[in-house]
């Protein structure tokens, strides 16, 4: 069954979404004198503590998860032409970010692309809401709305001659170039099919991708059980110097 509902809106690539980011900057306290001195009172400053922020996030890709967000994962590029990476869930708390264990992982066989086309074997940059998730394996409890379909089958075999069989057993789909709130499957594209689409996170197979990210089994289903629509979810996506900026 597709499950339905309404959806934060799509993002293009590589605009990002918009909102506030950061911590508190340091304020000072003035302790006014009890009664008149000859010698001024001193003024004592208190620096609050500013909120943890994300690791390896500059200002500009912090600025762009918005502040409602309070679940974000980010993929870590190891460059700017490779197909390796990284991912870590953060989620933010009253002291700031809380980063959890980190997953190796693979992106797209020639690394990542500001303007992703068809094709071009490249992962999108940019910061993408996470609404949607499905799989050809039963809900493993997924809080995000879940669609299990045969149509998740994946023959063949990968650019390392890897086998691709299971890799769509789980999956979430990244609202690039679709229409959130659909099944993963479904075939919309808003930005027109050049642009591509049906970039996933997804159940790793041991070699490049496309243009997904893929993990491991088990930490797909701990982010299929964690992501919650309430908190916002999005991905951060890019190679370590993009997402530094």
């Amino acid at each position: 069954m597709i499950h339905r509902r309404t959806a934060v809106a799509l993002l293009a690539s590589p605009p990002l979404l918009t909102g506030c980011g950061g911590g508190a900057g340091a304020t000072e306290r003035r302790t006014p004198p009890t009664r008149p001195a000859v010698t001024p009172v001193p003024e004592t400053v208190e620096a609050e503590q500013a909120p943890q922020g994300i690791p390896g996030l500059g200002p500009t890709r912090s600025a762009a998860i918005p502040q409602r967000c309070a679940q974000a994962v980010v993929v870590t590029g190891r460059g700017k032409n490779s197909p390796l990476c990284t991912v870590v869930l953060h989620q933010r708390t009253s002291t700031g970010w809380q980063p959890g264990p980190t997953w190796p992982a693979h992106n797209a066989l020639h690394g990542w692309s500001g303007h992703h086309m068809l094709g071009d074997l490249r992962s999108p940059l940019g910061v993408y809401t996470l609404s949607d998730a499905g799989g050809l394996l039963p809900d493993p409890g997924s809080r995000l709305p879940y669609h299990q379909s045969g149509g998740f089958h994946s023959p063949g075999s990968g650019f390392e001659g890897e086998p691709l069989d299971g890799c769509f057993d789980y999956v979430i789909a990244i609202d690039y170039n679709r229409e959130p709130g659909t099944s993963p499957l479904d075939w919309t594209r808003p930005l027109g099919p050049r642009r591509g689409g049906g970039v996933w996170l997804h159940v790793d197979h041991g070699g490049p991708t496309h243009g997904c990210v893929s993990i491991a089994q088990a930490p797909m289903k701990e982010l299929l059980r964690t992501l919650d629509p309430h908190r916002h979810p999005v991905v951060v996506m890019g190679y370590a110097d993009w997402l530094a900026r």
